[in-house]
C-alpha cells in the first residue's frame, strides 16, 4: 500500500527508524550515560540530575532484588507524578519484573481485581494511598511499600508536608510498611541491571482497550522502547528541552510521551502531581518548559483563567493533545490566548501510546489526527468484510506497528479479535483523506472518554445493576464541552420505589472512581428496547443529540 502521508513528514523526521533492542530501563541508564549533569526531574523548584535518579533506581532494584522480587515478577505502582514514580518504575525494571502501573484514583475493588489479576509481589505507594494499600496488601498477601514525596522537596515544603504524611500513614490501618527511603539508601556499588528479554513483558497497563470492562494491556520492552523512538523522532526532542508531565505517569499517554520519550533524548521533566489551572499557569511561567502534553480538557480550564493574560507561556514551542477529540474552537482560542502552537494526535495502548500526529512544524489540518509515524502502517476497512477502502470513505482504523501490544493479559480470545495476522484493529471510526491525513468521526463500540479517561457503559450499568431499587438501566456517553463527553444514566426503579438523583450520585461516589461517576441521572418509566428485549442505547443517544442541536449547546 502507498503511503501518501511520507511527503508531509518533517525535514529530519525518518520514514523508518533502526530500533535498538533495549530493555526499557536502558532509556534512562544510556542517558544517565551520555548527560550526567543534566536535570531530570524538577519537582517544585527541586532538581535532581540523571545520575542521581539513575543512582536511586540502581539502589531500589538491588533493595528489591534483596527481598525477593525476581524476573517476571510484577510490582504495582499506586502513585502520582513526582519523581519517586521515575525512580520506582525503572527500579523495577532493573530487577527483571515488569511494572503495573495503577490509578490511584481507583476504588478498593477496582484495584483489588487489578492486583489479584497481575499477580502483582509489591505495590509502591505514598501515605496519601496508604489506608487503601495497607488494606489491600493484606487481603491480597502482597508487599506494601511507601514513599514519601516529601523526600523529593525543597525547604520549607519539605518540613510541612514530612508532618501531613506521617499522620496519614499513622492513620492507615496496620501495616508491615516497608519504608522506601530504606531501600534507596542501599550501596549499589556494582550493581548490574538483570537480564532483559525485549520480547518479555516490561509494562502491564489496565486499559479500558476497544471492547468490554478494563483489562490488562500487555506491553513488551521493545515495544515500549520503539514507541519511545518514535515519539523522540517526531517531535525531533533533544536533550536542551524541558517538558511539562501534568498527565498521570501511569497512564501510557503520560508513561511514554511525558517520560520515556523525554528521558530517551536527555530532556529535563518539570512534575505536577496533579492538575490545576492555575497551578499549570504558574508554572509554566516559571520553569519555561519548552513542550507539554495534555487533553482537551486541560486546554479549556487554561484558557478560561480570567487572568490568563498575566502568565507567560512564550517558551512553549508546541502543545501535544490527545486522548480525547479536539474542537477547532478549544483550539483556536487556546492558540490565540496562549501564543503557542497546538498539536492534535493519537493514539491507543494497545500500542503503547500515541503513534499519529499532525507534523511538528508542516502542514496541520484541523479536526485531523494527523498522520502516521515512521514504520506505522495505517489504513481504513470496511466494517462488513474487512477490505480496505479508498480516501475519504468511512471505515475502521486498522493499524501495523512494531509497538503493537502482546496482548490482553489472560484474554487470548479478546485478543485474537483485536490483533489480526499483525494488524490492530482499533475499534474507531473514521477517513483517511487524499494527503493521508487521518480523521475520527465515531467509535465502534459503545466507550465513552471523559476528559482523556476511557469509561465503558458496562462498568456503570454493572454497578447500577447491583443497586436493589433497579428494575433496569443504561448508560450513555452525551457530548460536553468541557470533558469531551459526560455520563448519563438512565434508571427504571422496580414497582412501589422511590429516589433521587442525590441518592443515586452518591451510590456510584462508593463505587466507581471519581470521572467514571455519572453526572445525569434520568428516571424513565420504560426504556426503548428491540424485538428481543435489549435496550437500544442508541435511540437515547440520538435523543440527547436532538435535544441538544435544539437547545442550540452544540
Amino acid at each position: 500500500m502507498a503511503k501518501p502521508w511520507l511527503k508531509h513528514y518533517d525535514k529530519g523526521v525518518p520514514p523508518s527508524i533502526d530500533y535498538p533492542r533495549w530493555g526499557i530501563h536502558e532509556l534512562l541508564d544510556r542517558s544517565a550515560e551520555k548527560y550526567p549533569g543534566n536535570t531530570l526531574t524538577l519537582f517544585f523548584g527541586k532538581a535532581l540530575t540523571y545520575r542521581k535518579i539513575k543512582e536511586l533506581s540502581d539502589s531500589l532494584a538491588k533493595s528489591l532484588t534483596e527481598m525477593g522480587i525476581r524476573r517476571k515478577d510484577k510490582v504495582a505502582l499506586l502513585l502520582p507524578n513526582y519523581p519517586g514514580f521515575i525512580i520506582s518504575y525503572y527500579g523495577i525494571l532493573k530487577t527483571g519484573a515488569a511494572v503495573v502501573p495503577l490509578n490511584p484514583l481507583y476504588t478498593e475493588s477496582e484495584l483489588e481485581y487489578q492486583l489479584s489479576e497481575s499477580e502483582a509481589k509489591a505495590v509502591i505507594t505514598i501515605p496519601m494511598f496508604a489506608d487503601k494499600a495497607a488494606k489491600l496488601a493484606e487481603k491480597l498477601g502482597i508487599t506494601p511499600i511507601v514513599d514519601f514525596i516529601s523526600d523529593y522537596m525543597p525547604l520549607p515544603l519539605k518540613l510541612i508536608l514530612r508532618m501531613k504524611e506521617r499522620k496519614r500513614l499513622k492513620q492507615a490501618e496496620k501495616a508491615d510498611f516497608v519504608e522506601m527511603r530504606r531501600l534507596l539508601d542501599t550501596p549499589a556499588d556494582g550493581f548490574k541491571p538483570a537480564e532483559t528479554d525485549p520480547d518479555e513483558l516490561g509494562v502491564l497497563i489496565y486499559s479500558g482497550g476497544t471492547t468490554g470492562v478494563a483489562k490488562g494491556i500487555m506491553l513488551s520492552h521493545f515495544a515500549v522502547v520503539a514507541n519511545a523512538h518514535q515519539i523522540a523522532a517526531w517531535g525531533q526532542l533533544t536533550h536542551k528541552e524541558r517538558i511539562l508531565a501534568v498527565l498521570p505517569l501511569f497512564h501510557g499517554y503520560g508513561m511514554n510521551v511525558c517520560m520515556n520519550a523525554p528521558i530517551l533524548s536527555g530532556m529535563s521533566m518539570v512534575l505536577l502531581p496533579r492538575f490545576d489551572a492555575k497551578e499549570m499557569a504558574k508554572t509554566i511561567a516559571k520553569y519555561k518548559p519548552t513542550t507539554t502534553a495534555v487533553v482537551p480538557t486541560i486546554l479549556i480550564a487554561l484558557s478560561n483563567l480570567p487572568d490568563i493574560n498575566k502568565y507567560d507561556f512564550t517558551s512553549l514551542k508546541a502543545v501535544w493533545v490527545g486522548a480525547a477529540p479536539l474542537t477547532k474552537a478549544v483550539k483556536e482560542n487556546f492558540e490565540k490566548k496562549a501564543g503557542c502552537r497546538v498539536i492534535e494526535g493519537y493514539g491507543l495502548t494497545e500500542a503503547v501510546t500515541a503513534i499519529m500526529a499532525n507534523p511538528y512544524q508542516g502542514m496541520h489540518k484541523v479536526g485531523s489526527i494527523g498522520i502516521p509515524f515512521p514504520d506505522v502502517d495505517a489504513r481504513i476497512v470496511s466494517i462488513d468484510d474487512g477490505k480496505e477502502l479508498p480516501p475519504n470513505e468511512q471505515g475502521e482504523i486498522v493499524l501495523k506497528t512494531p509497538t503493537v501490544m502482546m496482548g490482553y493479559l489472560n484474554r487470548p480470545d479478546e485478543t485474537k479479535e483485536t490483533v489480526k495476522d499483525g494488524w490492530l484493529f482499533t475499534g474507531d471510526i473514521g477517513y483517511m483523506d487524499e494527503d493521508g491525513y487521518f480523521y475520527i468521526t465515531d467509535r465502534k463500540k459503545d466507550l465513552i472518554i471523559v476528559g482523556g479517561f476511557n469509561v465503558f457503559p458496562r462498568e456503570i450499568d454493572e454497578v447500577l445493576h447491583r443497586h436493589p431499587k433497579v428494575k433496569e438501566g443504561i448508560t450513555i456517553g452525551i457530548p460536553d464541552e468541557y470533558k469531551g463527553e459526560k455520563i448519563k444514566v438512565y434508571i427504571v426503579l422496580k414497582d412501589g420505589e422511590t429516589a433521587t438523583k442525590e441518592e443515586f450520585i452518591e451510590y456510584f461516589k462508593k463505587h466507581l472512581a471519581p470521572y467514571k461517576v455519572p453526572k445525569e441521572i434520568e428516571f424513565r418509566k420504560e426504556l426503548p428496547k428491540n424485538a428481543i428485549g435489549k435496550i437500544l442505547r442508541r435511540i437515547l443517544k440520538e435523543e440527547e443529540l436532538k435535544k441538544l442541536k435544539e437547545s442550540g449547546s452544540r
